[in-house]
């Protein structure tokens, strides 16, 4: 899955255990310019770096996997928790001219010379 979106915050890599990190950003995503959501990504390990070459403001396409998890409390109480872990980055490109402003194309210069007609070639 990917969603295109400006970054909002982007938090500190935290040291879960020994073995495990992750880092933290928020995504500003406005399908409905007037309804704005804020997304919070996650990335884990080594993709945590991905995101020292970014800052807030920045527009970026996010690759993501949705994950979903079960957890059972010590009561047996079972509770589901989501994520959206972010694998990838990529600065927004910006968009090109409009159809309606690119500049016209260049105005022909007349009718081409008459050619050989014992010319061999077949244009």
């Amino acid at each position: 899955m990917n969603i295109t979106g400006k970054i909002l915050e982007i938090f500190d890599t935290q040291n879960v255990t020994d073995t495990f990190k992750k880092r933290e950003f928020v995504i500003e995503y406005a399908d409905n310019s007037q309804y704005p959501q804020f997304l919070k990504f996650e990335m884990v390990q080594d993709r945590c770096d991905q995101l020292n070459d970014y800052q807030p403001g920045d527009e970026v396409v996010v690759h993501f996997d949705l994950r979903g998890r079960k957890w059972t409390d010590p009561q047996g109480n079972v509770k589901y928790f989501n994520s959206l872990q972010a694998w990838r980055l990529e600065k927004q490109q910006a968009a090109g001219p409009a159809p309606e402003d690119m500049p016209p194309p260049p105005a022909e210069e007349g009718p081409l010379p008459a050619g050989n007609d014992n010319d061999d070639l077949p244009f």
